[in-house]
């Protein structure tokens, strides 16, 4: 058989296997699930053993960043004290293709013991797993992808899409918005898009470029280039503001401009604005739309400062 023929069957039998989860799980179980974890009054401790685990450990993750307190504790290590880690009011969900993993029966006991909602994700609703658990997400009856029929492979991706239904489910009953997304992703790309205004890089007060109406054009062009932002704010009496870039002025030279006019009569007097608690990625996307490299930055009908398409690349904004 060839690789793409190959390639094709595993989509097929693992669309297969998805197909017969969508079926399988019923409404009762799916919304009884949602509610016990979000009225948990601890965190979601989510467990298993192998590839099990390996994709409970992506589940938690999930959560975790989608507003669901959440962590995996491997099975294994918890029968030898890290049990310890779960504690009353937390919300167990073990996850077994078969039902009957020994390293998670060893701790239904004490997840008993302790009176915490168990919830289970297993292939087999006869396994002890999914008979002594609370809640049971039952993924119905398939093939796996591999040919001997060993390998956990649609059953691994089942689980996972049931983790991610499970994530989304949970994100749009808190109200989970992008601002809270941002905060526990601060540190990269995405963090940094979310999270920080113009505020936070603009230019203010003395690194401002600022010159009158009446202000020579020749005067004008050593304000930008002593503040170095390719441009300068001007204040005029009857139009507010206006802005004159050094590409304006490039412009001017070549038809041959008297460079002793007052940059009032050149200057653009309608000047791209923004305001300081503009995202600064949407303060990005303005500058692309309107093609400049600069945004008068006003608080109400303030000059506050200057932000320049450099700060944004510099601050990782893109």
């Amino acid at each position: 058989m060839s690789n793409i023929l190959t390639f094709k069957k595993v989509i097929a039998v693992e669309i297969a296997a998805l197909s017969s989860m969508y079926n399988s799980i019923t409404q009762v179980a799916f919304d009884k699930a949602c509610d016990t974890i979000i009225s948990c009054q601890g965190r979601l401790i989510i467990t298993g053993m192998g590839k099990s685990g390996l994709v409970g450990r992506k589940i938690a993750a999930t959560m975790a960043s989608t507003g669901t307190p959440a962590f995996f504790v491997h099975p294994g290590e918890a029968g030898h004290g890290d049990l310890g880690m779960i504690v009353k009011g937390d919300v167990v969900l073990a996850i077994s293709n078969s039902g009957n993993s020994d390293e998670i029966n060893v701790l239904l006991p004490v997840i008993k013991k302790l009176d915490l909602p168990l919830i289970s994700i297993t292939k087999n609703l006869l396994g002890r797993l999914a008979q002594e658990a609370d809640i049971a997400l039952t993924l119905g009856e398939f093939e796996e992808a591999c040919p001997m029929g060993l390998a956990p492979t649609s059953s691994t991706t089942a689980t996972m899409v049931l983790g991610d239904a499970l994530a989304i489910a949970l994100l749009e009953a808190r109200g989970f918005k992008s601002d809270d997304f941002a905060l526990s992703h601060p540190a990269g790309s995405l963090g940094k898009k979310l999270l920080t205004d113009v505020s936070d890089i603009m230019k203010f007060g003395d690194e401002v470029p600022v010159v009158t109406g009446d202000t020579s054009i020749i005067d004008a062009l050593f304000e930008i280039t002593e503040k170095r932002l390719g441009m300068t704010v001007v204040l005029d009496d009857e139009s507010g503001y206006g802005v004159l870039t050094d590409g304006d002025i490039r412009r001017l030279l070549t038809i041959n401009q008297d460079m002793s006019q007052p940059i009032a009569s050149v200057m653009k007097t309608t000047p791209i604005t923004t305001t300081t608690n503009t995202k600064a990625s949407e303060a990005l996307n303005i500058m692309r739309q309107k093609k400049v490299n600069q945004l008068i930055v006003l608080d109400g009908d303030t000059l506050v400062g200057v932000l320049a398409l450099r700060d944004l690349v510099q601050a990782g904004i893109s």
